[in-house]
């Protein structure tokens, strides 16, 4: 599974209709540490108007936002589910997505898992793998 390409990905306009429709995103795998990708990304998203909910279970705050340890453990509505871990923690990753009611599930650079890909779209959830999501912001934007 290291190796493990998209079979099936979303395009440019999916993922501009994505960015253009939902704003607040779970992140799972949020450091605390601002040398990190997953700060700088949420940083800039949240500057962009996202609202961002660190999910993070050794950390309380993270960007001024109170951090929960799980998706399921968000008390409100989830729109997109941007994952930092390594694909062998995606598909318990999806399945709280589903059952949080989210609309998409985004898997960071070098992040894929086909098979829980399939089961979040079966679910209905628009799904990108191994794309940043700062970049996708920034090339829709640009």
């Amino acid at each position: 599974m290291e190796c493990e390409f998209p079979k099936e990905n979303a395009s440019n306009p999916e993922i501009d209709a994505i960015l253009d429709t939902y704003k607040t995103i779970a992140v799972v795998g949020l450091s605390d540490k601002p040398d990190r990708p997953s700060y700088g990304v949420s940083e800039y998203m949240k500057a962009q108007g996202y609202r961002i909910i660190p999910v993070n279970p050794a950390a309380e705050t993270i960007l001024g936002e109170k951090s929960y340890p799980s998706v399921a453990a968000i008390p409100e509505a989830v729109e997109i589910v941007n994952i930092f871990r390594k694909p062998d923690a995606v598909p318990a990753i999806v399945d709280e997505a589903i059952a949080k009611g989210a609309k998409v599930v985004w898997m960071q650079d070098g992040i894929v898992h086909n098979a829980a890909a399939d089961k979040a779209r079966a679910a209905g959830l628009k799904v990108v793998m191994s794309k940043c999501l700062y970049r996708e912001h920034r090339r829709h934007n640009g």
